[in-house]
């Protein structure tokens, strides 16, 4: 009776220690993944700074705490709170160690973050801060899921495949889950590289597509520093002209198009800012829109151009009216 007692205060207590993050929401990482095994569910983790960073605490107030959320969520997922407290007396010093590595080992970047991930540990899904409601949030994890459901499909297939089909299979599923987590897929890739030596399903390729322009980046963006260092000299001598020939003349070097080429004319922006040239500053948005009209980065340019800019140019035109309407003292 005395063993019996003991073991179930041992449970009872690994139960409310688990939930302590609050009422739906476990904080113990592995006692999560052996509940979700258990009842076949995934889990959804929440990184977040529960006492000092303003989105997650809008997130949870208004979403993740909701009871409309919680109920419904947790039919597909077991609710697991990683917190990184100001307040370090919130949680103990074991869950924050816990917490760090799997910090570390999902390589999280930002608060608030919300990976899905299986039983397994495999993440498939990941968003973040969302406006709308708690049915709004439900329904973009839903989207969400539905990626594991085209990667579970493709493996599928895998299994019942062999050699160079069996590799595109799985290469199918995998490209289906966020690609900075392909490392918590190592089974998978090496699969692949087994019973594909000749790369029919690209995946080797793609990698060394991907790395070599990220190599390229890398380059571009030391180049840039190089560039801004001869930047802030020139402002710093209040040369205007010299800037903007300065860019010219890195874009000319560097043979630089489409995107790259956008960015660094952008910085053109910046410089007549300075000297409120507003017509010159337009100019320059004509130049960085014309160069792909229909592109990400020229949409973000129009809209500065057709709102934020519309607005200065009206400031200015006030304070210009403002001006000629003041009679100097002298004349009057």
């Amino acid at each position: 009776m005395k063993k019996a007692f003991l073991l179930a205060s041992a449970s009872l207590f690994t139960t409310t220690f688990s939930y302590a993050a609050g009422e739906g929401w476990m904080q113990d990482f592995e006692a999560a993944k052996l509940k979700a095994s258990e009842m076949n569910k995934d889990l959804l983790l929440d990184f977040t700074g529960s006492d000092w960073c303003p989105p997650c605490k809008d997130l949870s107030s208004r979403i993740l705490s909701q009871d409309s959320f919680k109920t419904e969520a947790s039919k597909n997922y077991i609710l697991v709170e990683l917190d990184f407290p100001n307040d370090k007396s919130k949680i103990t010093p074991a869950i924050s160690a816990q917490n760090q590595e799997l910090l570390k080992l999902y390589e999280v970047k930002g608060y608030p973050t919300i990976l899905l991930i299986d039983a397994q540990g495999r993440p498939y899904g990941q968003t973040g801060h969302r406006p709308g409601t708690p049915e709004d949030y439900l329904a973009h994890l839903a989207e969400l899921q539905k990626n594991k459901e085209s990667r579970d499909a493709e493996f599928a297939k895998a299994e019942k495949a062999e050699g160079a089909e069996k590799a595109k299979a799985l290469y199918a599923g995998l490209k289906n889950v966020p690609e900075n987590h392909y490392k918590h897929y190592s089974e998978t890739i090496e699969a692949i590289k087994a019973n594909d030596p000749d790369d029919e399903s690209g995946m080797m390729a793609e990698k060394a597509r991907k790395e070599a322009a990220a190599k390229v980046a890398a380059e571009f963006q030391q180049k840039m520093a190089g560039l801004e260092k001869d930047l802030s000299t020139a402002i710093e001598a209040n040369d205007t002209s010299k800037a903007m020939s300065l860019i010219d003349e890195f874009i000319v070097k560097e043979k630089l198009e489409g995107q790259q080429k956008q960015q660094t004319l952008s910085i053109k922006i910046n410089v007549l800012m300075r000297n409120n040239d507003l017509d010159g500053i337009e100019k320059v948005a004509d130049d960085i829109i014309a160069i792909n009209p229909e592109g990400n980065f020229s949409k973000m340019v129009r809209s500065f151009k057709e709102t934020r800019l519309q607005d200065l140019k009206k400031e200015k035109a006030q304070a210009d009216a403002d001006k000629k309407e003041e009679v100097p003292a002298e004349k009057k």
